[in-house]
């Protein structure tokens, strides 16, 4: 995925697709790769890519993303008929309806939401349907499979269900198609967890929503946007900065403070760009009242606001009416920043995983680093368990593995951190950031300041070791048996899932482990994959995408709340 391209809108991509002709639409992949290492050259609003020597094609994003199949234009002898407007749109990052940073009055969404059916609506159920239909066709064809074509249909049943009023449906299908483009061009950026988490969040909603009513309707609906709140003065203390980097083009950073009651509240800067504009965001000031202060000043100091606006996640909007002034901040040690370390682990634990925010505050003592297939981690002892700090981002223009090998070698180093919960088996968390190894009072924001050796300890580094598989707690209660299957749907498809094999020694192993239930799972998945029903005359009939939809979403679920339960009893034990 080209970063220069401007995002284009899912309905103008799918319309471009739905367009081709049946021959065209063989060769979309092929020609995506081949426009991918054309020139592109940016214009102002207008993005040029230079299909050949004499011909150019044209992007139109005049607000910063591409919004209609006519701002689309190639100047080759078979346009608009040809197969690159397509290529291009498809090759491009997908538009999001991001939270603008002012204040929105949402007055209008109340009355939307109070006048609401209680129960799902015809046209509703049948976009819901859709995107079901071409959810499981992705699901079905892996990863490997799901070329443009599918893509495209997603994004068409996307853009059907944000119009039937259906957010949360629409939002995350765009995401699969951002995650799917990622995996297929192997971007860094892109995780398998990720995009089995978008398919089973997507397909969870399709299932439950045609039945559902009254706050559960709501909530499977989603909002158009979040709502800004009125939340009068505030007074704030900077905790740290992040940087915004996602597979959808956009980038940016995002700073987290704290008012005196532990209350979390983020002030953002994140649009179009790639990793420079990850890296340069902690530089810029933030978008809050007549302040001056950047983003990294910002995470050190405080923050007095009047007239706050604030989203129901802590964002802080930006409107006219919004009055801010530089504070004075907190240390991480001094109250009223300090309460947020003082709460039990596993309460925080038990909060991230029912929902709430994901972020831990911990005391660790560094005890070294273990070598996992997606790289080092930094191994750590807090809050009486052993815990693996992982890299946020693996984007080498952003510090995070680099200052993760630094702090390796600070063994015995007791530090003060904030991480982001990764639930798993075991005790696991993102470093974002932490205190400063020789330097008192001073903090590191993991992803944007790079620390150097000078900055460490003299103390003797720890060597690198293999986990071996069988120290793994997914290995003691084996429920990976059914998530291995889970994830290979993903990447490869029915297919993979389809191979003839003998899956008892499988189901035998979960029976024996008390997981009677995940056994059921596992032999009912590879049942569905398998079942191809011949007709009369001996030919395969079509496969019930259905089916094998509905036994991986049960799979899914399954893994997923045990996962849950496993992940709260580690950082209990």
């Amino acid at each position: 995925m080209s970063p220069q391209l401007p995002p284009v809108a899912p309905a103008v991509t799918a319309e471009l697709v739905a367009a081709l002709s049946p021959r065209l639409r063989k060769r979309l992949d092929s020609g995506i790769a081949k426009l991918a290492d054309r020139p592109v050259v940016r214009d102002g609003a207008v993005v040029r890519i230079a299909v050949d020597d004499d011909t150019d094609l044209e992007l139109h994003a005049p607000d910063g993303a591409v919004r209609g199949a006519d701002a689309v234009r190639c100047g080759c002898l078979l346009a608009p008929d040809c197969l690159h407007r397509a290529a291009a749109a498809s090759l491009a990052p997908v538009a999001e309806d991001t939270d603008s940073a002012a204040p929105q009055d949402d007055s209008a969404a109340e009355e939307e939401a109070a006048q609401a059916p209680e129960t799902a609506t015809p046209e509703q159920r049948a976009a819901v349907r859709a995107v079901q239909l071409a959810t499981s066709a992705v699901l079905e064809a892996g990863t490997d499979g799901a070329g443009a074509v599918l893509q495209a249909e997603l994004l068409r049943a996307a853009h059907t269900a944000r119009l039937a009023g259906l957010h949360r449906a629409a939002t995350t299908a765009v995401s699969v198609v951002t995650a799917l483009r990622a995996a297929r061009a192997a971007d860094p950026a892109y995780h398998l967890t990720d995009l089995a988490a978008g398919l089973y969040e997507v397909l969870s909603v399709a299932h439950r929503l045609p039945s559902a009513s009254g706050g559960e309707l709501t909530a499977l609906r989603g909002t158009a946007r979040q709502p800004y709140r009125p939340d009068g003065s505030l007074r704030l203390y900077g905790l740290f900065s992040e940087p915004v980097l996602t597979a959808s083009g956009y980038a940016g950073a995002v700073t987290w403070t704290a008012d005196a009651e532990g209350r979390l509240y983020q002030v953002s800067d994140v649009a179009p760009g790639g990793a420079g504009r990850a890296v340069g965001a902690a530089d810029r000031t933030v978008r809050i009242g007549d302040t001056a202060l950047t983003h990294r000043e910002l995470a050190r100091a405080g923050l007095a606001v009047s007239g706050a606006t604030v989203s129901p996640t802590g964002r802080l909007g930006a409107g006219a009416g919004v009055q801010a002034v530089r504070a004075p901040g907190a240390g991480w040690h001094e109250e009223p920043v300090a309460r947020l370390w003082a709460e039990p682990v596993p309460d925080q634990v038990a909060r991230a995983l029912a929902g709430g925010r994901d972020l831990l505050f911990l005391d660790v003592t560094l005890t070294g680093t273990a070598a996992e297939a997606a790289g080092d981690c930094l191994l750590a002892e807090g809050a009486g368990v052993s815990l693996r700090l992982t890299a946020a981002h693996d984007d080498p223009a952003l510090p995070h593995r680099d200052n993760l090998r630094l702090l390796s070698a600070a063994r015995g180093t007791r530090l003060r951190v904030v991480a982001r919960l990764t639930p798993a088996p075991h005790p696991r968390a993102q470093l974002l950031a932490a205190e400063h190894p020789t330097r008192a009072d001073t903090r590191l924001d993991i992803g944007l300041d790079r620390l150097q050796g000078a900055d460490l300890p003299t103390t003797t580094a720890a060597p690198s070791v293999p986990v071996p598989a069988s120290a793994s707690a997914s290995d003691e209660a084996p429920i990976h048996l059914l998530r291995r299957r889970v994830h290979q749907t993903v990447s490869g498809g029915r297919p993979v899932l389809a191979l003839p094999g003998d899956t008892r020694a499988d189901a035998r192993q979960l029976r024996r482990s008390g997981l009677a239930t995940a056994a059921e799972l596992l032999t009912d998945l590879h049942s569905a994959a398998a079942d191809r029903a011949h007709d009369v005359f001996g030919r395969l009939r079509p496969t019930d995408p259905d089916r094998f939809a509905r036994a991986w979403l049960a799979a899914a679920h399954y893994t997923s709340e045990l996962d849950r339960t496993l992940c709260l009893a580690a950082w209990t034990s």
